[in-house]
């Protein structure tokens, strides 16, 4: 996983370069996720929880946000920076977390692994922007 400062949201795609979009990488075709999410609070609750440094982007989400913790996101949609994305479903982690990131990655994160996201509006997403429930 690489870190970007800033990306392009392309709508039913996902985030422009990304592996979803481009079809390559380690995934299936029946996992498609357009954009995976996942709150920088849960990452702190499963570093805690199992002292496993989560290092960026060893938890391999498209986008880490934090302040939504006990909002509902399951049929809602979120504005983030110029993009609109739709919850699509819950995003648990796969065993090969493990493979890439460390043995207990996977448990670590446990069912706070993050969701998965539809673009339904593309736009430029960019570290520090604001993310709104729509």
């Amino acid at each position: 996983m690489r870190s970007s400062e800033r990306t392009l949201a392309l709508v039913d795609q996902g985030l422009a370069d990304d592996r979803y979009a481009l079809g390559r990488g380690f995934w299936r075709l029946t996992d498609g996720c357009q954009v995976t999410l996942i709150l920088a609070e849960e990452l702190l609750r499963a570093e805690r929880r199992h002292g496993l440094p989560l290092d960026a982007g060893q938890h391999r989400r498209n986008l880490v946000v934090s302040g939504l913790v006990g909002v509902e996101l399951r049929g809602r949609s979120l504005r983030i920076g110029e993009a609109v994305l739709t919850w699509h479903r819950v995003r648990p982690p796969c065993g090969y977390l493990d493979r890439v990131a460390g043995a207990g990655m996977a448990k670590a994160l446990g069912r706070y692994g993050g969701h998965c996201l539809r673009v339904r509006e593309g736009g430029l997403i960019q570290v520090g922007d604001e993310v709104t429930v729509v």
